[in-house]
Parts: C-alpha cells; sequence; structure tokens
C-alpha cells in the first residue's frame, strides 16, 4: 500500500497538485485516540463533502494537552497507521498544535469538516478558513459514540 502519511510540507505540494487538476479537498481533524464507530461514520460523511479526504491527526503531546496526561491511549504513528488503512481517508498529517488552524492555513481545503457537537462560530478554525474563502461543514454527530465512554466502559467491565 502506497503512505497516505505525509509531512505538511510535502502534502501542501500535493494537494496543489491535485486542486489544480480539479479535486475537491476535504480536511477534517482530531485524536481517533481508539478508532471507533463513530470516528468511521463521521469520516464517511465528511468524505460526502468532496473528492480526497484529509485528516489531521493531533500528536501524541496535542492529545495530553487536550484530553488529559493519561491519553493517548494509542500512539500517533499507530492512530495514522489505523486511519490510513481505511479506505475512505486519502491522506495524513500529524500536527502538535492544539487546533489545526495553523495546518487548514497552509493546505487550504475547499471544505473544513468538523462533528455536530461543534457549533461554527466556536470552532478556532473557522477564522482561517473564512479568510481564504473555504466552506465549514458540520456533519452529523454520533451520539454515544466515544473514546472517553469506552475507556469507563472498559473500566467499569474490568476495572
Amino acid at each position: 500500500m502506497m503512505s497516505k502519511i505525509y509531512s505538511l510540507a510535502e502534502l501542501k505540494e500535493i494537494l496543489a497538485t491535485e486542486k489544480e487538476a480539479g479535486a475537491k479537498v476535504v480536511f477534517t481533524n482530531g485524536c481517533f485516540d481508539l478508532l471507533h464507530v463513530g470516528h468511521t461514520r463521521y469520516l464517511a460523511e465528511a468524505k460526502t463533502n468532496g473528492d480526497l479526504l484529509v485528516v489531521g491527526l493531533n500528536s501524541d503531546t496535542s492529545v495530553q494537552a487536550l484530553k488529559g496526561e493519561k491519553r493517548p491511549l494509542i500512539s500517533e504513528q499507530e492512530r495514522a497507521e489505523l486511519l490510513a488503512n481505511l479506505e475512505v481517508v486519502d491522506y495524513i498529517t500529524i500536527f502538535a498544535e492544539k487546533t489545526a488552524s495553523k495546518v487548514i492555513a497552509k493546505l487550504q481545503p475547499n471544505v473544513y469538516v468538523k462533528g455536530g457537537d461543534y457549533k461554527i462560530e466556536e470552532l478556532p478554525e473557522a477564522r482561517v478558513v473564512n479568510e481564504y474563502g473555504g466552506q465549514i461543514k458540520l456533519v452529523s454527530e454520533i451520539k454515544g459514540a466515544s473514546t472517553t465512554k469506552i475507556v469507563n466502559k472498559i473500566l467499569k467491565t474490568y476495572g
């Protein structure tokens, strides 16, 4: 399998070529720690907004900053590999910041997708997307599917 995991600089070049060829680029981001059905449904719905789906993956240090010192449960390299094995995902880049604003500013995807548990006006990345004229789409939230809930269920069952 060809690699789908690239540095931000490499991905910027690849996507510039893809966009020139007419591809509509969709970008989303997240921790994707303990991949579950909520993630896969979310990614599948995100992909319906364009031709190529790019996932910005929070690095281990940014997951820890966002979710606490006990996370992530799965290393960034393994999380990236899991995502790369999903047919719906075209490209992945790992980023260290708490938000994807820098990645989005560099890649300038046509569409930025986040889950329905967010409000567009509250997205830290919204300003950047609006500055270059991209679209923001919210996709349905998958109720009850979360890594935290899975961890809590494991602890309750086996803890």
